[in-house]
C-alpha cells in the first residue's frame, strides 16, 4: 500500500472546491435572476472590474465571457484612478464588479463605495459577506467557499470563476451554458484525478517558465503563472500564446520549459500548433490538453460546456503546484513575505 499524500491546507482547500461550487450554485438563485435581469432591463453604458492578484484573474475570465457572449466592453479598473489620483470617472450607468476573496483591502473598498455614490451599480463577489467589501456594494454574490486559511488561494478563485459564469449564463439566458454547471461540481471531481505528475518531475529544478493559453483559458494562465511565484518561488510568466510569438520568443531557448494550457474552444488548435513548434525549436513543452490529445502529458478534463472548461483546467493545476512547491522543498501555506489577507491603498 503507497503512503497517504502528505496534506497541507493549500491541498486539503483545493480538493474542498467541488463541494464549494455545489454549495455556490445552489445558494442564492434568486440575487443571480434578479441582477442578470435588471442588467437584460437596463443594459450598462459601461462596465469595470476590481480586483487585485488572483482574484483579478478571476475578474479577466468574468470580462471575457461577457465580452465573448454578450458583445459588451469591459475594461479592469486601475484603483489607483480612484485612491490616488483625482480622476473625474463618468459614473452614470455604470456597472463595477469587484472580486475578492476577504473583501478587506482599502483600494477595492474605496472605489466600489465611490462608484456606489455616484449612482453606479456595484457587484461584490466575495467570500466574507459581512466584510467592507461587502457592506459598499449594491449586490453581494457570496462564494460560498467556507473558510481558507493557505495563503494561496484554490478554492475561493474557483467559486469567483464559477460565480462570474453563472451570472453570465443567466444574463444571457444560455440554457445550455446554464446545465453545464449544474453537472460542474462533478467534472471538478474527476479533474481532481487527473494525473500531472510528470509536471512535477520536470519542473522541479527549474527556475523560470513561461505559461500559456489564449481566450478563456488565459484567465488561468495568469493565475497558474502566480501560482508558481508564490508557492514554488519559480519566476513564471503568462502570455496569450499569440503574444508568445512576439517579443517573448526570443527568450525561448533549448531547454527553456512551456506550460501550454490548450482546453477545448477556438484557440485550441492555435495552442496545440505553438506546442508543436515550441518542441522542433527545443523547448521543453508541458501540454496540458483533453485525454486522446497528441503530445498532450498532462490530461484535462472537458466539463459541460467549453466555456467551463478553464475551471477544471485550474482545478487540477493546483493540485501539481501544491505537489511541485512540496518537491521543492517549500511550504504552499505560507510563502515568504506574504499574509493571507493584503491590505494596499
Amino acid at each position: 500500500m503507497s503512503p497517504p499524500e502528505p496534506t497541507t491546507r493549500m491541498r486539503a482547500e483545493a480538493l474542498e472546491a467541488p463541494a464549494a461550487v455545489a454549495r455556490l450554485l445552489a445558494a442564492d438563485a434568486a440575487a443571480v435572476a434578479a441582477l442578470a435581469d435588471s442588467l437584460r432591463r437596463d443594459p450598462p453604458r459601461a462596465m469595470l472590474t476590481v480586483a487585485r492578484g488572483s482574484s483579478d484573474h478571476a475578474a479577466h475570465y468574468l470580462a471575457y465571457l461577457v465580452m465573448a457572449r454578450l458583445g459588451q466592453l469591459v475594461t479592469s479598473l486601475p484603483m489607483s484612478l480612484v485612491t490616488l489620483y483625482p480622476s473625474k470617472l463618468e459614473r452614470t450607468g455604470l456597472v463595477s464588479f469587484a472580486f475578492s476573496q476577504s473583501g478587506q483591502s482599502p483600494d477595492l473598498v474605496a472605489p466600489t463605495t465611490h462608484f456606489a455614490a455616484g449612482g453606479a451599480r456595484t457587484v461584490a463577489f466575495v467570500n466574507d459577506a459581512a466584510s467592507p467589501l461587502a457592506r459598499a456594494s449594491g449586490t453581494v454574490l457570496a462564494l460560498h467557499a467556507g473558510p481558507e486559511t493557505s495563503v494561496a488561494a484554490t478554492k475561493s478563485y474557483i467559486a469567483q470563476l464559477v460565480a462570474g459564469a453563472r451570472l453570465v449564463a443567466q444574463w444571457e439566458r444560455h440554457e445550455g451554458l446554464l446545465s453545464a454547471l449544474d453537472t460542474l461540481p462533478a467534472s471538478l471531481e474527476a479533474a481532481t484525478r487527473c494525473d500531472w505528475s510528470a509536471a512535477v518531475a520536470a519542473l522541479t529544478d527549474t527556475d523560470r517558465l513561461f505559461v500559456i493559453s489564449r481566450g478563456l483559458g488565459l484567465a488561468v494562465a495568469m493565475e497558474a503563472a502566480l501560482k508558481f511565484k508564490e508557492t514554488c518561488g519559480i519566476q513564471a510568466e503568462a502570455f496569450s500564446g499569440a503574444e508568445l510569438r512576439h517579443g517573448p520568443m526570443a527568450l525561448v531557448e533549448a531547454g527553456y520549459p512551456l506550460l501550454i494550457l490548450a482546453p477545448r474552444g477556438p484557440a485550441q488548435a492555435g495552442l496545440l500548433a505553438l506546442a508543436q513548434d515550441m518542441r522542433q525549436r527545443g523547448a521543453r513543452v508541458l501540454l496540458a490538453a483533453p485525454h486522446g490529445t497528441p503530445g498532450a502529458e498532462l490530461p484535462l478534463v472537458s466539463a459541460g460546456h467549453e466555456d467551463l472548461d478553464p475551471i477544471a483546467v485550474v482545478q487540477s493545476f493546483y493540485l501539481m503546484v501544491e505537489a511541485l512547491a512540496r518537491a521543492r522543498g517549500r511550504n504552499p501555506d505560507a510563502p515568504p513575505f506574504l499574509a493571507k489577507v493584503t491590505r494596499t491603498r
